[in-house]
């Protein structure tokens, strides 16, 4: 058989790009390695469950608050007004997206991918199938690549594929305690503090009957297990008991291109396209998944492999500037405990603290009040150049 499209990867991204051309009437066969669980604190917000259709039962919690922490250990608690951010585990959510991928049409398969070939017969993707053991090979037209940070795909297939930067995230999910003064399971708490990561942050992430508590450095030679024991203690769980462990690379920054010009194109963390700052992926990673799959429709299409570009372009175009912007916030903020320090205390801003949560929601900046987005800037660089003190409020 010849599929029209063969998709490596099923997490998010790939699963959502295999349903998506399946329910558009395509041939599609979704590769996949079983038993991998991606280390997240899986967030998600509101715009995602409407606009891919997320059930109320694979939603574990609902937060209402984020409190962020200082280095110092100063907090300021940021309540979510009209929403709540989801979370999932992504041990169900991710599965759940394969299997409906499955009833739309796809094709499953279990295996780790190894190779693209190319011959007279077309393009074929070589995986080694997890039940047998031997190679196996599937014939498509196109391939979507969406096998994660370090993708295989784009490291044989797409020029830069072997360069993109990324952190390290690492995270325990624990047995969540029962709510204490400590421990609020309706709070995300987000710790930016050198002690637990030097140039990202830790964090505390409520999963219903159980909790992701982990960190991300892009450093080398930071014990990650010892950091998140260290944010465990400072949180008051280290006696929680440890239910699984989990750690992967996770990309900051999107690649300049995301196809080859000829038959592959990239979708989510494969793309590089985690949100720089917040590090959320979740969302981006569908979104990727989607517009891969509207691109490789185009191709199917025209015949034109061209067309495979505009999965890039139709990202950037709704989400470069937002990139953009989390990356200048990373960038000016988390160099330095000085500099973290005056992060969250800008947080204690009601412009700052509505106006992040309204873009988080629906993705996309908030254009609607532009004396805030003034005073913000005003604010902003008043700390960056120091002119108020550390916990001006």
């Amino acid at each position: 058989m010849i599929y029209d499209v063969i998709v490596v990867g099923g997490g998010p991204s790939g699963a959502t790009a295999a349903e998506d051309l399946a329910r558009a009437g395509h041939s599609v066969a979704l590769i996949d390695r079983a038993g991998r669980i991606k280390p997240c604190g899986g967030a998600i917000p509101p715009r995602l469950i409407s606009d891919f259709d997320i059930p109320e039962s694979q939603i574990v919690a609902k937060i209402s608050t984020a409190r962020m922490i200082s280095p110092s250990h100063r907090h300021v608690d940021i309540p979510i007004e009209n929403g709540f951010v989801g979370m999932v585990d992504r041990e169900h959510f991710d599965e759940f997206l394969r299997e409906r991928a499955a009833s739309a049409g796809a094709h499953r398969n279990t295996g780790t991918f190894k190779r693209i070939e190319r011959d007279a017969d077309g393009t074929h993707v070589v995986f080694r199938d997890k039940i047998s053991g031997n190679e196996m090979r599937l014939t498509g037209r196109y391939v979507i690549g969406a096998d994660g940070a370090r993708s295989d795909v784009a490291r044989q297939e797409v020029p830069g594929g072997d360069k993109i930067p990324y952190v390290v995230a690492y995270h325990e999910i624990i047995k969540a305690p029962d709510a204490t003064g400590a421990y609020d399971p309706q709070r995300c708490d987000v710790v930016y503090d050198g002690a637990i990561s030097p140039d990202f942050y830790g964090w505390v992430f409520p999963h219903g009957a159980s909790a992701s508590v982990g960190m991300g450095t892009g450093i080398d030679g930071i014990d990650l297990k010892k950091a998140t024991a260290d944010l465990r203690a400072a949180s008051g769980l280290e006696g929680c008991e440890t239910i699984r462990k989990e750690g992967a690379p996770i990309p900051l920054k999107p690649l300049d291109k995301w196809d080859n010009g000829k038959d592959v194109v990239l979708a989510g963390d494969a793309a590089g396209v985690v949100a720089p700052s917040s590090g959320e992926g979740i969302y981006y990673a569908m979104v990727g998944g989607r517009v891969a799959a509207t691109a490789t429709q185009a191709a199917l299409a025209s015949g034109k492999a061209k067309d495979l570009m505009l999965a890039r372009k139709l990202f950037m175009k709704e989400h470069k500037t937002v990139f953009k912007v989390l990356r200048a916030m990373q960038d000016a903020y988390y160099k330095s405990d000085e500099r973290r320090e005056r992060f969250v205390s800008l947080c204690h801003d009601v412009d700052v603290q509505r106006l992040t949560f309204e873009a988080y929601m629906n993705k996309e900046l908030v254009r609607a009040r532009p004396l805030a987005h003034i005073k913000i800037g005003l604010k902003n660089l008043a700390h960056l150049t120091r002119i108020v003190p550390e916990a001006y409020t």
